[in-house]
Order: C-alpha cells, then structure tokens, then sequence
C-alpha cells in the first residue's frame, strides 16, 4: 500500500480520503514515506479527541529520535521547541505566554486587528482581480504577531517567506535551510532587544530569562520561533477556507449578510468543514494500547487528523454540509486537552473582523477563476490555500464592526 496521503490531489480535496480511511478503520495503520516506514493514522472523531488527551502519547521528539540516524538538519528552535514537550517542561513554558493570548488580551487587541483590516482592504483595486491570500490572509495575521513580538516591520517580508518555506512539502532541504533562516534572525533579535529594549512579548520573555531561572536562552529563542511561525500559519489557512467555503455556499455568505451577528458562531463551523490544520504536530506512543479496537505498539508515529475528525459523520451528521444551525462548538481545529492552540482566540479574533469586512464592504464578490483551477499548499500538516483569486465589485459605504 502507498501512501494515501501522497497523492498530489490529496492537497486540493483530502476528505474523500479521509472517509475511506476512516470508513476501514477510525484508527489505521499507514505507510509513512519511503523506507518501509508506518505511523497510525487516526481520522474518527472520538479516537482523534481521546488521542489529543492521552498521555501515552508523547510529543517529546527529542527522546524519540534519540539514537536515531538522520539527514535532516533542523535549527534546534525549530525542533526543540514548546510543542515537541511534555509535562513538565510544556506546562513551564506555556504558562509563560499564555496570558498575551487570553481572550481579555485578544479584546484589547480588536480595534487595533479592525483597523489593520480596513488599511489592507483599502488598498484593493476598486475592481478586482485581487489575491486575498496576499492582500489579507497572509498580511493581516504577519503584522499582528510580529507587533506583538517587536518584529521590525522592514523584516517582516522575510519572516513571511521563511515561515512559508517551513512547510515546504517534500523539500526537507528547503525546510532546513528556512529553519536556520528563522532561527538565527530570532536569535539576532533576542540580542538587538536586549540592547534596546522595548514593551513586546519578546521583552517579556527576555524579562523572563534574565531576571529568573524559569527559561533557557535556547528556549527561549525557540518559544519566540514557535510565537512568531504559528502566530499566523493557522489564522491564514483559517481566513483563506473560510472565505472560499461562503463563496462556494453563496445561501450561507447571503445569510451571514442579512445576519451579520451570526458571524462570531458560524466560525465555529466554518473552521470545521474546512479546518486550517489538517494532520496535527508529531506524536508517538510511550507504550502499547488500544485506541479505536486497534492495538499501537509502543515506540511508533501517531498522526491526528482533525480535518478527518472534524467530517467524522457519527459526531457531525451531514459532515460535507456546510451548516451554521448545526452547533460545531465541539471541533477539533484547534486540537484538544493541554496542547490545545494558544492562540485560538486570536486567531478567532483575526478571522471574525477579516471575514466580517470583507462581507460588508463588498457587496458582489466572486473567484476570479474555476474553483478546480485553485492551488493548495502541498503540505499535510496545513490545509491552506497558496491563492485565493478574487473579483470583487460594488463598495457598500457601511462597515459593520
């Protein structure tokens, strides 16, 4: 069996495949690469959201690729970083942070994000075509997570690029090369912030390492790596989604128009039938056990899928359907238990005033080209598009906040 993962038209729709997969088994055995390699992939709902939770599943690649012959050469910021950890040390490292993403954080931060949206709309052409990848899914999440973090805005577009390059599917040369790029600009920020310092999250951090023995200066190059990459990875495959699934669904963007109050809720959905995150970051087990009537052997990868889980029928009726009545507060976009995305609420926050400007500023917006004709991002962990071509016609002079 190959890869079923592999095929180049997995990227552009990947759920016919998951339903096979997860209508053989909610938790399966594939094949991994090349080199004879597996993992077990898990697409059902309830497997995905136990997994997310159990603690036999470690997410410590530094022990499990320990002793382990490899060619990859990735910056240690890159490898070593909060999301490759398990309790303790994630709990440590995470409560450092976790307070500039509260959602009474990401409120403060609203009328600054609204403002943002409406300087990146403002430049559109009066008539399109425009990219709204370029122009606003990429930008919009960029700039708020490198002012959060004291980025120079004259260093942003390399931070753009060199995040892109991370998820270079099936280039680990590229992704190596970019990892060292954003490492060692991150490492020459730590050391220009603490020359001058400012009022950042960087400086909090910095505050952190220097005044108590709570952070590694490793960790905390590879805290503000992490920070900065899936500050807005996320948000711009989020954003990207959503805006093509309500042009793909004209009665639901018509709906969200006649009920623009409805937005905040219909995220949830939205983030569902097409989640930004489609294979969630590397975990293996610690020890045999059964998950979903099949048995994982101790020591193997174990690859969530929550954009499988998230079209698991048995936990969303109708999963194909794009429903906003249908209450898909318990999706699994985000992931679930001590790993759950810390930056959900920003991202949320980030989507809701980008979706909701982009509805009431544009009263006739329509792809520029056949939905068939669209580029995904190869990439299985991001489920995201590379452009999202846009015609867009007819200002409204009302925009709703």
């Amino acid at each position: 069996m190959t890869d079923p993962l592999h095929d180049p038209r997995f990227f552009a729709d990947p759920y016919p495949t998951y339903a096979r997969l997860r209508d053989m088994a909610p938790v399966r055995k594939v094949p991994t690469g090349s080199g004879g390699r597996h993992s077990y992939l898990v697409t059902g709902y309830a497997e995905a959201r136990e997994a997310f939770a159990d603690p036999r599943l470690s997410k410590d690649t530094v022990r499990f690729f320990a002793g382990r012959t490899s060619e990859r050469d990735l910056h240690p910021a890159v490898s070593r970083n909060m999301l490759a950890t398990d309790p303790p040390q994630h709990a440590r490292l995470r409560a450092l942070v976790t307070k500039a993403f509260t959602t009474g954080a990401v409120a403060r931060l609203r009328p600054y994000i609204a403002g943002l949206v409406d300087e990146l709309l403002d430049a559109w052409p009066e008539r399109g075509p425009v990219d709204l990848v370029a122009s606003l899914a990429v930008p919009l999440p960029v700039t708020v997570i490198c002012e959060m973090l004291g980025v120079p805005e004259s260093d942003r577009p390399l931070v753009r690029t060199w995040s892109s390059e991370l998820f270079a599917a099936g280039d680990p040369r590229r992704i190596d090369a970019a990892s060292h790029a954003i490492g060692g600009y991150m490492t020459d920020l730590v050391a220009a912030r603490r020359s001058s310092p400012g009022e950042s999250l960087l400086d909090d951090l910095i505050a952190v390492r220097d005044g108590q023995d709570q952070l590694t200066e490793d960790e905390l190059v590879s805290l503000a790596v992490l920070l900065l990459v899936a500050g807005h990875e996320t948000t711009t495959n989020f954003i990207g989604n959503a805006a093509l699934a309500l042009l793909q669904h004209p009665e639901s963007l018509a709906r969200l128009r006649a009920e623009p109050q409805l937005l905040g809720s219909a995220l949830d959905e939205l983030l569902r039938f097409d989640s930004p995150v489609g294979i969630a970051t590397f975990r293996y087990s610690t020890e045999e056990f059964t998950l979903g009537g099949t048995v994982i052997p101790e020591g193997v990868p174990v690859l969530i899928a929550p954009g499988a889980a998230n079209r698991d029928p048995n936990r969303f009726p109708g999963p194909d359907r794009l429903d906003f009545d249908r209450g898909a507060v318990g999706h699994l976009a985000f992931g679930h238990g001590i790993h759950r995305c810390l930056g959900a609420p920003l991202a949320r926050a980030e989507a809701e005033l980008a979706l909701r400007a982009l509805i009431s500023r544009f009263a006739d917006i329509r792809l520029a080209v056949p939905a068939e004709e669209l580029e995904w991002r190869h990439t299985r962990l991001m489920r995201g598009l590379a452009s999202l071509p846009l015609i867009c016609d007819d200002h409204p002079v009302t925009i709703i906040r």
